[in-house]
């Protein structure tokens, strides 16, 4: 979200809204209602429309819900946001929890009166959020009551309207196959799988499926629909046919029924009325979809959006869209780069300009058509609050003896990006160098790892982390995830993590690569690069075939955070190697000031 997206203090305040939420559930018999961030897609980002848990609370966040009940409320927020809840929300309205002590559920079952009726909005909430408010409300001796309409909308008197941004095709020099292909690869796993149609929920997957994007969202370019296969191949498409030009029309085809949003009810009760096995994604698909199949009688298969993996393996034009996109994208980052070099020594850059300045050099790019999230500019103790947003309460300035960490993307018709790098102002200390240089470390161990195929990115997240877990450090935050292509920067099904995720790597994948450390109140260190699933080739006496990583991203790593001593051979070697590509891809794309800086940047560390 952009400066002039947070919250202001217009309309009316907050304790008044609060209030009028309060009278319109007294009205309706509710004695609680639960507010998330989320719409019905359950996007990362939602339109203005669907910003029910910033108009309420203030908080201009990613990620956070609100429960209110008629004499206490409460917001909860993971550590991303601690701070900038403080900032923006009133403490006497809402209590800011953490959400991992605190979880929604447990404070519902804890808080709401004895027999009282909760709320909640069954298009906001999956399938398995509606059990774990279900069980919390009889644990309290209460009911879950799904509302028809939001009430939070009936008290909102200047709710913005549903977005109406056009949707265009995505031609095939950039997506690589057509629409039709697709659907006929699709056509054919359903029918192998003995499912009759599917409820696409995600409109990410609805983008990649139809070859069509659009602006419905900040930094992704979605259209917000839903939308039915069938088996057959063919799609009925639910969207406000304003969005739609004669000229989308024709890309969609004969196989593609439009009709509108309210149309989605009945053909679910149709579905329903057929008695045919209807796949939806347990993970994706609203409570609302699910509830209406069941009741209407369809045989509900929850399973994996179909589109998810062949969406996450990119074609072969989709990589090299990729490729081509981060040359110009690393291209803008050295420039900014360069300038961070020149002007944050002397004092004269704070977070915010830093920001502004690099999404300058990024616009000027071929094919590029925005960010593909927020930038992340964190200065000294900010760098370490993972996920930080800088805001004119928080800004500050670069200051010589710092770190500074930045982590952008943007979004190119061939391709999304998203880099993280940590930089020195000044001299750093032999803390800070060290403790980069383990996370580096942890970055070449992925960046080189060879794996059987079949191997899942869980499986790997330790090769990032050996290096720091040696001195008794770690990071809270997954490794890496999946990136689309010009689609969200965030992506599915792969990720490297923790978390016990068993989606396989596969060819073509796109995978981010970003280890980190960060000494709270002091400073952070992040430094992410994406990485393509690629085949590798056997070594002698390989029984099994082996995977490995093409780097697409083209940045320097800081030399001055660099301690040569903790590297080995091998590191030191993929390191040079490294920055003498970044530096043959990128000097005949920038000037000449960056060109010299990129020179002594990208300088190996092996000589001779």
């Amino acid at each position: 979200m952009s400066r002039a997206d947070a919250k202001s203090p217009e309309n009316t305040a907050p304790a008044e809204r609060l209030a009028a939420l309060r009278a319109e559930l007294d009205r309706r018999g509710l004695a609680g209602f639960i507010v998330p961030r989320a719409d019905e897609h359950q996007g990362e980002y939602v339109a203005p429309c669907a910003q029910r848990l910033g108009w309420l609370t203030g908080f201009t966040g990613s990620a956070g819900v609100a429960v209110v009940l008629r004499d206490k409320a409460a917001l909860f927020v993971d550590g991303r946001y601690t701070l900038q809840a403080r900032h923006e929300v009133d403490a006497a309205l809402f209590e800011a929890l953490p959400v991992g002590e605190h979880p929604p559920v447990r404070w519902v079952g804890d808080n709401l009166p004895q027999g009282a009726r909760f709320g909640f909005d069954p298009w906001l909430h999956v399938g398995d959020q509606v059990a774990a408010l279900r069980s919390a409300c009889q644990r309290a001796g209460g009911e879950l009551v799904a509302c028809a309409d939001n009430p939070v909308d009936a008290v909102w008197p200047d709710r913005p309207a549903p977005p109406l941004e056009p949707i265009f095709a995505h031609p095939e020099t950039f997506a690589g196959r057509s629409a039709r292909d697709k659907r006929a690869e699709l056509s054919k796993q359903l029918i192998a799988e003995k499912v009759d149609t599917v409820v696409l929920t995600d409109p990410a997957a609805i983008a990649w499926l139809l070859n069509i994007r659009g602006g419905d969202v900040a930094y992704a370019p979605l259209p917000l629909c839903f939308a039915i296969l069938s088996a057959d191949g063919t799609v009925s498409l639910f969207v406000d046919s304003r969005k739609l030009s004669p000229d989308v029309l024709s890309h969609l085809g004969s196989e593609v029924t439009v009709s509108p949003p309210s149309a989605l009810a009945e053909a679910l009760d149709a579905l329903g009325g057929r008695g045919v096995r209807v796949r939806v994604d347990a993970a994706m698909a609203p409570f609302a979809v699910v509830d209406r199949l069941e009741r209407a009688g369809a045989t509900v298969d929850a399973g994996q959006d179909p589109c998810a993996l062949p969406k996450a393996c990119k074609n072969p034009v989709e990589l090299a869209g990729a490729r081509a996109a981060h040359r110009r994208d690393g291209a803008a980052l050295c420039r900014f780069l360069a300038w961070l070099d020149r002007e944050a020594p002397g004092g004269g850059v704070d977070e915010l300009t830093a920001a502004d300045v690099l999404e300058e050099f990024r616009r000027p790019g071929e094919h590029f058509r925005g960010l593909s999230f927020p930038t992340i500019a964190g200065a000294g103790p900010n760098g370490a609050i993972v996920h930080y947003r800088s805001m004119p309460q928080t800004n500050r300035r670069l200051e010589s003896g710092q770190l500074f960490l930045i982590d952008s993307g943007a979004q190119y018709l061939d391709g999304t990006t998203d880099v993280t790098r940590t930089a020195a102002v000044g001299e750093p200390g032999p803390e800070e160098r060290r403790r980069y240089t383990l996370v580096l470390k942890g970055h070449i161990a992925v960046a080189t790892a060879r794996f059987p195929a079949g191997t899942s990115g869980s499986q790997l997240d330790a090769f990032a982390r050996r290096f720091l877990w040696a001195e008794g450090l770690d990071y809270d935050h997954g490794t890496g995830h999946g990136v689309g292509s010009y689609l969200s920067v965030h992506e599915g099904p792969q990720r490297i993590s923790k978390l016990g995720n068993t989606v396989a790597l596969r060819p073509g994948m796109i995978v981010s690569n970003e280890p980190g450390y960060y000494k709270a109140g002091a400073y952070g260190i992040r430094l992410e690069n994406l990485l393509a699933v690629v085949e590798a080739a056997p070594p002698p006496g390989a029984e099994r075939p082996l995977l490995g990583f093409e780097t697409l991203t083209l940045a320097p790593f800081d030399p001055r955070l660099i301690d040569p001593a903790l590297l080995t051979a091998e590191e030191a070697d993929w390191l040079d190697a490294y920055h003498g590509r970044v530096a043959a891809e990128l000097s005949g794309l920038v000037d000449d000031d960056t060109r010299a800086w990129l020179a002594s940047a990208a300088r190996p560390l092996r000589r001779g």
